[in-house]
């Protein structure tokens, strides 16, 4: 009895350092993305949440991410002539998305999530490393790091309450490809 009441008190003192229950956390698989291959994003319990499809032979880079049920949710295109690195989110029924990098970044990386139903989004940190925050306001409303997990080339995604999930998990799937 002893033994469970020790475990249970580790699990809630897991969920304060992930910010409670009231966040969605959903596992990524490290740079395993690219065009042609499909991955589920699993929540931190592991359950598969969404499929993301890339589609192979196409003149640009498309990732499509599906619900469990097989809908698109969102559909990842890089944007060829642009100045600065640049992919578009398309969401069925919602505004499209783009995600751009900053011009000038000298300590962190930045980039710049924008759609008209959501305003502009501050995405700044070390990108590459998979330690980065989403910024509304100078709120964060989600997190990427590999901290949480203890599974290799496996990181986390945390989203506040209220957030748009799908277009923050195709936006951390844009940064990969980026």
């Amino acid at each position: 009895m002893a033994l469970l009441g020790r475990r249970e008190e580790r699990q809630e003192r897991r969920e304060e350092r992930r910010g409670g229950g009231d966040k969605e956390i959903f596992q990524m698989r490290e740079k395993l993305v690219s065009v042609g291959d499909d991955y589920w994003i699993e929540t931190n319990t592991g359950r598969r949440a969404f499929k993301v499809d890339g589609k192979a032979l196409r003149i640009r880079d498309t990732l499509v991410i599906r619900d469990l049920a097989g809908n698109e949710v969102a559909r990842i295109q890089e944007r060829k002539i642009a100045i600065r690195d640049t992919m578009s989110i398309e969401r069925p029924g919602r505004p499209d998305a783009s995600i751009k990098k900053a011009l000038i970044n000298p300590l962190r990386e930045r980039y710049t999530l924008q759609a008209d139903d959501i305003g502009e989004i501050s995405i700044q940190g070390n990108i590459v490393d998979h330690e980065y925050e989403f910024e509304r306001g100078g709120s964060k409303i989600a997190e990427v790091s590999k901290r949480w997990l203890r599974l290799r080339d496996t990181y986390g995604v945390e989203i506040s309450p209220g957030e748009d999930i799908a277009l923050i998990l195709a936006a951390t799937v844009a940064l990969d490809q980026m």
